[in-house]
């Protein structure tokens, strides 16, 4: 008899309440310090929270990843002679948490941790299209395979409306955050599907409303084999005119039969700041 097999990943993945319940994906939220205490990610505090206490206390929480043992105790709950796991990971560039996912599958022998290399709705669309196999009857072995060779297809990337959140993570200098903000620059930030690191990209100056359209569009005609069933427009929190000005934008631009809002994690947010916004999808090769 051939094992169920779930569709497991951490909280970074970004994925809506609707689509998470749609494609019967289990989440393990990250840990949130803030402030002496210890949250979980989206769980038991949230982006809008942890943006307040910046403004009023200049409080910025610290992300940890899932450690060896929870990763054991939450897999267990599947026995292994009934079910396979297919869990889907922060980029083992950003975080330790595939490494430590690892380690418990190799403890527990019906775990397949899988490294997305990516990081918010670019894991997210992983966690669909494995959820999808799954619903085919592949086997987790195969589902891992395919889901790998797909790693290279996802592509993320996402405007800074300001870089005040991280200089004050010290991600990046004062000096460099005061300039973009008298130059008026917005940086795209772009994730390596190859290595899973984030690298500056072009840098676009001006209006956000303008710059989210520029930048939109200019993702969309970068590449000429964009697969049209799903896009994600993924924001740490922002004025609905801005979604609106993007969703448009992809309309105006090429077709696509679902596009997906999604708001990021703690985790994600907490690095990025508010008015951060995103376009994610996927190309055949």
């Amino acid at each position: 008899m051939s094992k169920k097999v779930i569709i497991s990943a951490d909280s970074t993945v970004d994925l809506s309440a609707e689509l998470k319940e749609r494609y019967n994906v289990s989440y393990f939220p990250f840990h949130i310090i803030f402030e002496g205490k210890d949250y979980l990610d989206n769980v038991t505090i949230t982006p809008p929270e942890i943006f307040s206490a910046y403004h009023e206390r200049k409080s910025l929480p610290k992300t940890t990843a899932i450690n060896i043992d929870e990763y054991i105790k939450y897999f267990s709950q599947w026995n292994a002679d009934e079910y396979d796991v297919i869990h889907i990971n922060l980029s083992s560039a950003l975080s330790s948490s595939h490494q430590n996912a690892r380690i418990a599958a190799e403890t527990l022998g019906n775990v397949y941790p899988i490294d997305s290399l990516n990081l918010s709705t670019g894991s997210g669309h992983l966690v669909i299209e494995a959820a999808k196999l799954a619903a085919e009857g592949y086997s987790a072995p195969e589902i891992a395979e395919r889901i790998k060779a797909m790693i290279p297809c996802v592509h993320a990337s996402f405007i800074l409306d300001n870089l005040e959140f991280m200089r004050a993570g010290g991600r990046c200098s004062s000096i460099t955050a005061f300039s973009a903000t008298l130059l008026r620059l917005k940086p795209c930030i772009e994730v390596s599907n190859t290595t899973g690191s984030m690298r500056v990209g072009k840098k676009y100056q001006g209006d956000l409303g303008n710059v989210l359209v520029k930048y939109t569009k200019d993702q969309l005609n970068a590449y000429p084999d964009i697969i049209t069933d799903k896009i994600f427009i993924t924001h740490s929190g922002i004025d609905q005119k801005y979604i609106d000005m993007v969703h448009k934008a992809i309309n105006d631009t090429m077709h696509f039969d679902n596009i997906y809002i999604s708001t990021a994690s703690c985790t994600i947010s907490s690095h990025c700041g508010p008015n951060t916004l995103g376009v994610l999808f996927m190309t055949k090769s």
